[in-house]
């Protein structure tokens, strides 16, 4: 279905340490101006998290340009979600089975639609951004943890509960009797707070992604040797859902992702290394190109998309 130019989204991202709404524009834009923002944090109470939400809320929609009118608003969370609207953000313990997508509704006057975060970065990217134009694909933040969203003959892949798409989750290796089975996961030996342990395990005396990503690139052997596992480990799970659903092509955004400048080049290289298949070593492997505004721009995607 096709929209006018005068119609808007409202737009929330929910995320572990802030919130935000803004206006997003049938071809993929944010309006200038309507982009709020609010903390969450586990320290917070649920109260208090409603209240934040209903002040981003209000603001975005008191941002509406003249002749404009909204349309229907879009809620990205981080998960887990349950259908149709609500959310258990594993970062906020205090939100279970938060009814989000009533509280939006109520706030809006709006239709609401609510999904994963990662679903929503996908969604974005192949709206507008580096997956334009890919009908099979996937966007994966690579961050703290692995986020990740497929797009599934040109549709968002949703799921039976809402959480398709988790590819942090998906298992690595073996996993060895008694051990905790996260060990083995793509997020636990991918992500920016696995590569980091894995480093300090092996000597490195720094504590965070971003010192991991500066001694890299002044030619540090261990945090080269801490990002290449990352990069392999995500390019052994790139070819399974490869293989799996058949997708052409690959967004990554996060900081390793955006930050690291052999990141995305290391993936896509040692896509033929692991592939048992020919046509998963052909994947295209892209940067974000839409940063951190993708989140917004794809929950807006849900009312223009979806």
């Amino acid at each position: 279905m096709s929209h006018p130019m005068n119609d808007l989204a409202l737009a929330v991202d929910i995320g572990g340490t802030k919130l935000e709404a803004a206006l997003v524009t049938p071809d993929g834009r944010l309006v200038e101006g309507s982009r709020h923002r609010a903390p969450t944090g586990r320290e917070r109470s649920v109260e208090n998290l409603d209240a934040s939400v209903a002040d981003v809320v209000r603001a975005a929609l008191a941002a509406v340009p003249d002749g404009a009118r909204v349309v229907g608003a879009g809620v990205g969370s981080a998960g887990p979600v349950s259908l149709p609207g609500a959310i258990s953000p594993l970062n906020l313990p205090q939100w279970r089975e938060h009814p989000i997508g009533e509280r939006v509704a109520a706030l809006s006057g709006l239709p609401t639609t609510v999904r994963l975060d990662g679903q929503c970065f996908a969604l974005a990217e192949a709206w507008s951004g580096s997956l334009a134009g890919s009908q099979n694909a996937i966007a994966i933040v690579v961050s703290t943890g692995v986020g990740s969203g497929l797009i599934v003959d040109g549709h968002l892949l949703s799921g039976r509960t809402g959480n398709a798409g988790h590819l942090g989750q998906m298992l690595l290796r073996d996993v060895a009797e008694g051990e905790d089975p996260a060990d083995a996961s793509v997020e636990r030996i991918c992500s920016g707070t696995g590569t980091v342990a894995w480093a300090r395990s092996q000597g490195w005396a720094g504590t965070s992604g971003e010192e991991l990503v500066a001694d890299a690139q002044s030619g540090g052997e261990i945090a080269r040797r801490a990002l290449r596992r990352s990069t392999h480990g995500l390019a052994q799970a790139l070819v399974s859902v490869a293989a799996l659903v058949d997708i052409e092509a690959v967004s990554l955004a996060g900081g390793f992702a955006l930050g690291y400048a052999g990141y995305v080049d290391d993936v896509a290289a040692a896509l033929e290394r692991f592939s048992v298949l020919p046509h998963t070593a052909t994947l295209s492997v892209h940067r974000s190109s839409l940063g951190t505004d993708a989140p917004l721009i794809g929950a807006g995607g849900l009312v223009f998309r979806v």
